[in-house]
């Protein structure tokens, strides 16, 4: 069942905002006397969980569905339940249903307005569940339809890259490694690298999903239930795939929150990687890329700055993602069994999570499709400008019987001598050619040309022209194949 995405309402955390007394809770007969106020609002969730509401009520709906159909309560009674919380969910898209501080969490809110809209028939609902199952529950749908969404972004992405490698097939770029010139590239190649890490992105956000897809639901508080409750019924109605085997491992199990911050890292890690190259190549220095208004800023005292702001924020976002992975690894590390209250520090990671890789996808996406233009004709006197077609010399001479490393050493030679005399190699007469060698000839001036050097790089995933054409193919091919997932 697909749920609409929420935005999570914030909650100011001031002090004037603690109630003056505590409002009696569920669990407060056991107890003397009443919560102390700002303990109450250090305890609640309410700010933040209510993200999860339209799950927590889809959640309820089918809960209430399966103790009907167990015979636990009756199909009139579980009527009633679903109504009364499709009317919470009505009010709450309206604006109507603003729970405060003093409903703690989500699961307590929609229940005391159950029971408000219904009466006692509402405090049925609770039979045969927790807290700790039911908060598992929501997580879950929540993250699974948020994965679906993310997926769907990152082929958005994937798109945006090919669109962009298709017009840049002959464009020729400097390869670069350890930041120094290396070995002269087809645009198109440099741009589906990172359509293939994005494709790996695709991959492990579909594998979590799977692991996510599990049901805890039934699992009660640790120990699971002594009503005659239909696990598996519950788990179809909400579109699971399975439901936990231990019932303690399913209120305590968070691997599936961590498995998808390592995921959302790793796409921020690649989105990262592409934006400190944009900043490079929109810098004077290289002179790679122009900015188009429409995504970029300018200085508010230097008016001849255009600052690339969008890769610059993605850049800076990176680390909170790094953050909040970091925090739910530290926090699951020392977590004795089962439930423990740390847990209700899973949920602000995930959301802001979401919320930055959704954001930081959408931004780079636009910044591809209409915020940047190649400088071509920079770029292809960059790549004549330098040494970067010396290995093609050595590959020359290896091709023509010498050595493979006697050839290097012939080369650094001739390398050595060309940046004494101020010269390029193509700056070499066939004599000078010769004098180090007798076996170049004429067409030595063809084969380290740099169009050359990059069409002869014919190899399987190599940047010459015919396999990034044929990479291009693969690339659509791939999309074509998984189209985007629906929302």
């Amino acid at each position: 069942m697909t749920i609409p995405s929420l935005a999570v309402c914030t909650l100011p955390s001031s002090s004037s905002l603690f109630p003056s007394e505590s409002t009696p809770q569920p669990w407060s007969q056991r107890f003397e006397s009443a919560l102390h106020p700002a303990i109450m609002a250090f305890n609640a969730s309410i700010s933040f969980d209510i993200a999860l509401i339209e799950y927590d009520l889809t959640g309820s709906q089918a809960h209430a569905r399966m103790l009907a159909h167990t015979g636990i309560i009756t199909p009139a009674e579980a009527s009633s339940l679903a109504a009364g919380l499709e009317q919470i969910r009505q009010e709450y898209r309206r604006g109507d249903f603003q729970p405060g501080l003093e409903a703690e969490d989500i699961h307590f809110a929609v229940e005391r307005r159950l029971v408000e809209l219904i009466g006692e028939t509402g405090k049925k609902l609770h039979t045969a569940r927790s807290r700790n199952d039911q908060v598992g529950t929501d997580i879950r749908l929540y993250l699974h339809d948020q994965i679906r969404q993310i997926s769907a972004q990152v082929k958005q992405f994937q798109q945006a890259l090919v669109s962009l490698a298709a017009a840049h097939v002959h464009t020729l770029i400097p390869g670069y490694t350890h930041l120094q010139r290396a070995q002269p590239l087809s645009l198109a190649h440099h741009l589906l690298a990172y359509f293939e890490m994005a494709q790996r992105d695709g991959q492990r956000l579909g594998e979590i999903a799977q692991r996510v897809n599990v049901c805890p639901l039934g699992s009660g508080a640790l120990a699971g239930t002594s009503f005659p409750i239909d696990r598996y019924y519950v788990a179809a109605e909400l579109g699971f795939g399975d439901v936990y085997r231990n019932s303690v491992d399913g209120v305590s199990d968070r691997d599936f929150a961590i498995e998808f911050l390592c995921a959302a890292s790793l796409i921020m890690v690649h989105l990262s990687r592409l934006s400190e190259e944009l900043i490079l190549w929109a810098s004077e220095e290289f002179g790679f890329v122009k900015l188009q208004d429409s995504c970029a800023t300018g200085s508010s005292i230097m008016p001849q700055k255009k600052n690339p702001d969008v890769p610059e924020l993605v850049r800076g976002k990176t680390g909170r993602v790094f953050g909040h992975l970091q925090g739910l690894l530290v926090m699951m590390k020392g977590l004795p069994l089962a439930y423990n209250k740390d847990l209700q520090e899973d949920k602000e990671a995930l959301f802001d999570t979401v919320t930055t890789v959704k954001a930081c996808l959408e931004a780079m996406t636009i910044l591809l499709t209409e915020g940047v233009e190649f400088q071509t004709d920079r770029l292809e006197s960059a790549v004549a400008e330098d040494f970067a077609n010396a290995t093609d010399v050595a590959d020359y001479l290896a091709a023509r019987g010498v050595p493979f490393r006697d050839a290097y050493q012939v080369v650094g030679q001739i390398v050595k001598a060309c940046l004494a005399q101020g010269k390029l190699l193509r700056d070499l007469s066939l004599a000078e050619w010769q004098g180090f060698n007798p076996q170049f000839e004429k067409d030595i001036y063809g084969a380290i040309a740099p169009r050359q050097v990059v069409a002869a790089r014919n190899s399987y995933g190599g940047t010459g022209f015919t396999q990034v054409e044929a990479a291009l193919q693969e690339a659509r091919s791939h999309l074509d194949a998984s189209p985007p997932p629906t929302t």
